[in-house]
């Protein structure tokens, strides 16, 4: 399977017509379609449906798609690292996680670097725990940032100087938003948005059902999310009360939406993480020796 038909896969895939990727790709539409019919026979799978008009993915196709971006990433990826190896340094460094506002601390990290490293670019990817450790695990991310409690076996680490509040968001005109605080029983009542990391019970330990105690399977939760900015929508349209953690949301005298802290109080630490035996590229290294640097100071002067 050769890289170049891949990317000429994709592109058919993108442009959902053999003839607009063959312009796209300043190849004949009988070249093209010869290479993918290749393809397929390589494969023994029908990747394409096809019409006199367009080409619809298959099944086959959908996953080649999937799969074959991630090795384009890669490839990309490493042409960027070797690209950058000279006497100054530049180059990209990926960094995943969640939303959180301990993404401040990576910012100022990355501020301080760009006085010296100008030429480093730095590329966020947001998701769940579950979305950036499988891109960490592929290579496809540098760096990942996960909330705790989070599985570390696999991955060399440092927490994050700051800790992230865990409350309710509601409408301003909700009857909990008369509240000061929110406590367990107050969500017993009401339709609940939560998120995935809060219903997460992988590890031994999950610190919001621990909080919320043994009617934690009472809760009436009518809807899910990874990202918190879908879910403040479902918020203002009234669909329910989100359980997230605090500053990721607009809840400022122009919004709809407050903020209420749970009680007792709920916290949960940040770790950023890397792969073990990673070999990172001149600038991730750059990155990786700042964050030790100063986040090893501010864990000391805790």
């Amino acid at each position: 399977m050769e890289f170049r038909v891949l990317r000429y896969f994709l592109t058919v895939a993108r442009e959902g017509s053999m003839t607009g990727a063959a312009n796209l790709l300043h190849v004949t539409q009988p070249t093209l379609s010869r290479q993918l019919k290749d393809l397929e026979q390589e494969l023994s799978k029908k990747l394409f449906i096809r019409s006199s008009h367009s080409v619809i993915l298959t099944d086959e196709g959908m996953l080649l798609r999937k799969r074959a971006e991630e090795i384009v990433d890669m490839v990309d990826k490493l042409e960027a690292e070797f690209s950058s190896m000279e006497e100054t340094i530049g180059g990209d460094v990926y960094i995943g996680g969640g939303e959180t506002d301990a993404m401040r601390q990576i910012a100022r990290v990355v501020k301080e670097l760009q006085l010296s490293y100008p030429n480093i670019r730095y590329h966020l990817y947001s998701g769940n725990e579950d979305d950036v450790t499988e891109r960490l695990d592929k290579g496809l991310l540098d760096f990942g940032i996960l909330i705790q409690p989070a599985d570390l076996s696999k991955y060399n680490y440092i927490d994050i100087p700051a800790k992230d509040v865990w409350g309710v968001v509601m409408r301003k005109d909700s009857p909990l938003a008369l509240k000061d605080t929110i406590q367990a029983v107050d969500l017993l009542n009401v339709p609940v948005i939560c998120s995935r990391q809060a219903m997460k019970q992988t590890f031994s330990k999950n610190e919001f059902a621990d909080w919320f105690g043994e009617d934690f399977n009472k809760l009436n939760v009518v809807t899910t999310y990874n990202l918190a900015y879908n879910a403040a929508i479902m918020v203002d349209e009234g669909i329910g009360y989100a359980i997230t953690l605090d500053k990721i949301v607009n809840t400022s005298s122009d919004s709809n939406l407050c903020f209420r802290p749970l009680v007792p109080r709920l916290e949960s630490g940040l770790t950023i993480v890397w792969k073990k035996h990673h070999v990172f590229s001149a600038p991730a290294d750059m990155f990786l020796k700042e964050i030790q640097a100063k986040f090893s100071n501010s864990l000391s002067d805790v």
